[in-house]
């Protein structure tokens, strides 16, 4: 082998050697950086499986504990998963019992939930469903449920997730927020004020009807809104009086920020408005204005009548004739008027604050007092007499008229008493009890003497009658005809003397009470009438209606139908007579009527007929004394007379007895 060969391979063998040893020292470096590779690489896996597992923890922790309802299921609909939220929300224990979305939705959303599965499939997700779902224990609930699809690593659907929350109470809130919010709408709007609400910017977000009618805006409420409400106040500030200052008073009021009730505007048709404003303030913040319109002319005119009304009737009870005094309930004098100054002798600031009790009455009166104001705090008005001393320590009488002082609320307060002095009255009282105590004795007396002077005068006539009675059967055959017409005209001159007599006597005890008072019924009193009187056969007496029981004395009642019925037979001229008697009844009166066909009155004699003695037809059997009586009988029961009459045709006489 030539040396050049040999030095060629040397040369060879030397750069294989340094090639080796390069490579050699590459590997070495290599394999030292991969085994810090290696273990950098075993502590980042460490690390993320530490991640992972924390990472998985949080996520059970999440689904475990989240609020709302958490839902896993697979693509056909079966639940998968239920979080302790589901399960309170559903009922369902899947573990135990399997279960499909479509267990769950309510039978009339089955399409809507079909509906909403497929854009789940379709579309990966779905958002704000809100429908019906059944609980396990058939309760209807209202939910809304956020879904998405499950993807594995290659991007493949492999399961979908949902959250759903129940919102059953909070629909039935909004529900009822609504409806109130409709409520407090259509309120506004038929408020019989005119409200207007503007936000911060002044723009008017609500108004009523009653607004536009105040203000004369030919428009709804609702065209209104966003309207800027100064630009509204100058367009219609000319109808106020004030119109000048009108908008600034307004931009004064919103720049005080300070609420301002009884604002009063005059317009000019003449209506007066009261304006009050309140600021809405939120967190110290202004949110809003708040205005409110009321038309006030009717109060204020009935205002202005009740001041002029209390002026006047102040005006009265401080000058009228009688002492008016207001009282406590612990019977404390609050007010007294310038006639009760007058009548005590006391000024009103020595007596306010004071019992009256312990002012005026004298010991023998407290017992009335005490009393009389029991009577009162029950509520009972009363009047009732009172001796006093006044301050000049005279006595005097009182005429004391209390009732209750009422509040507002209707509640007791006080009583407020009239007083009258009647000393004066009841030293009248006294003189009159004493005159009608002589009055009753001259009365018996003079009743007892018509008695003895009718027996007086009746014997002397009794012995003419008998002496003539003598004289005739002694003288029987003896004397002439002449003469025995003469001892007839005697007779009859006797009887009507006699009957005479007996209506004297009659008529000056009819005015009088001489028989006790007792219950009268007037059916029977007219029976009895009828029984005893002669009634011709061509007179018929009738009694239209039934007649009333009434207080009295029977036998003046007999002598009152008595006069009229025989009257009514004495002067009836017709072939067949009638008397009617009628009765009708009014509040206070009975008022009676005797109505008959007979010869009649003429009108100038009407009241004539009344007076003693009157007779208009001189006849042997009328003394002209019959309705005398009767008009005493009528008076005697605080009664009135009179007669309504045409000659030839009737006489209607009618009479009014008092009830008791």
């Amino acid at each position: 082998m030539s040396q050049e060969r040999i030095d060629i391979l040397e040369r060879s063998l030397k750069r294989e050697k340094a090639a080796r040893k390069a490579a050699e020292k590459i590997l070495e470096d290599k394999s030292r950086d991969l085994y810090f590779l290696t273990e950098e690489l075993q502590k980042t896996n460490f690390k993320l499986e530490n991640l992972l597992d924390e990472k998985s923890s949080q996520l059970d922790g999440v689904f475990e504990n989240i609020v709302d309802a958490f839902v896993i299921m697979d693509l056909g609909g079966n639940i998968v998963k239920f979080n302790d939220s589901a399960v309170r929300l559903f009922g369902y224990d899947i573990d135990r019992e399997p279960l499909n979305v479509m267990d769950l939705i309510y039978k009339e959303d089955v399409q809507y939930g079909i509906s909403s599965f497929f854009d789940l499939q379709t579309k990966g997700f779905f958002k704000n469903y809100e429908g019906r779902i059944y609980t396990k224990s058939k309760q209807i609930k209202l939910v809304h449920i956020n879904a998405s699809v499950i993807y594995d690593k290659n991007k493949k659907p492999i399961a979908a997730q949902g959250i759903v929350r129940d919102i059953t109470e909070q629909r039935a809130s909004e529900e009822k927020l609504i409806e109130s919010k409709n409520m407090l709408s259509a309120l506004v709007l038929s408020l019989n004020s005119g409200i207007v609400l503007e936000d911060e910017n002044r723009k008017i977000v609500l108004s009523n009807t009653k607004f536009c009618e105040l203000f004369k805006i030919n428009a709804k409420p609702d065209d209104l809104f966003g309207m800027d409400c100064r630009l509204a106040s100058e367009q219609n500030k000319f109808l106020f009086k004030e119109s000048s200052t009108f908008v600034e008073r307004m931009d004064e009021i919103v720049e005080g920020k300070v609420a301002v009730f009884g604002d009063q505007l005059e317009m000019i048709d003449g209506k007066i408005l009261e304006r009050n404003y309140t600021p809405i303030i939120v967190s110290g913040k202004t949110k809003g204005y708040l205005w409110t319109f009321v038309d006030i002319t009717l109060e204020k005119k009935y205002s202005l009548s009740l001041e002029a009304q209390k002026e006047k009737y102040s005006n009265i009870i401080a000058n009228m004739n009688l002492g008016l005094v207001e009282l406590n309930k612990n019977d404390e004098i609050l007010m007294v008027n310038q006639s009760f100054e007058e009548m005590s002798g006391y000024t009103e600031n020595e007596l306010v604050g004071k019992r009256g009790s312990e002012i005026f009455p004298i010991e023998k009166d407290l017992n009335i007092l005490k009393e009389e104001k029991l009577k009162r705090i029950n509520g009972e008005s009363n009047s009732y007499d009172l001796e006093v001393k006044t301050k000049t320590g005279e006595i005097r009488h009182w005429l004391v008229s209390g009732a209750p002082n009422y509040n507002l609320s209707g509640e007791i307060v006080g009583s407020i008493g009239i007083n009258l002095d009647i000393t004066e009255l009841k030293k009248l009282q006294l003189q009159k009890e004493s005159i009608l105590k002589e009055l009753e004795n001259s009365n018996n007396q003079l009743h007892e003497y018509a008695h003895i002077v009718s027996h007086d005068l009746k014997s002397p006539l009794r012995s003419i009658d008998a002496l003539i009675s003598w004289i005739k059967a002694d003288n029987e055959g003896k004397f002439d005809e002449m003469t025995l017409q003469n001892f007839d005209l005697v007779d009859t001159t006797l009887e009507t003397m006699e009957k005479l007599i007996s209506d004297v006597l009659e008529y000056s005890s009819a005015g009088s009470n001489t028989q006790e008072v007792e219950d009268v019924d007037l059916n029977t009193t007219l029976s009895d009438l009828k029984s005893f009187l002669f009634i011709p056969e061509n007179i018929s007496v009738n009694v239209i209606n039934k007649l009333p029981i009434v207080r009295g004395d029977k036998t003046k009642f007999q002598q009152l139908f008595q006069n009229f019925i025989s009257n009514a037979i004495k002067f009836c001229d017709k072939e067949v007579g009638l008397v009617e008697i009628d009765c009708k009844e009014d509040n206070s009166f009975y008022e009676f009527s005797i109505k008959d066909n007979g010869i009649g009155i003429e009108k100038k004699y009407h009241h004539k007929i009344f007076e003693v003695f009157t007779s208009l037809n001189k006849r042997k059997d009328s003394t002209g004394i019959g309705l005398s009586i009767v008009k005493k009988i009528i008076d005697l029961h605080e009664g009135k007379i009179w007669l309504e009459s045409e000659p030839n045709k009737g006489t209607t006489f009618y009479f009014t007895i008092k009830k008791n």
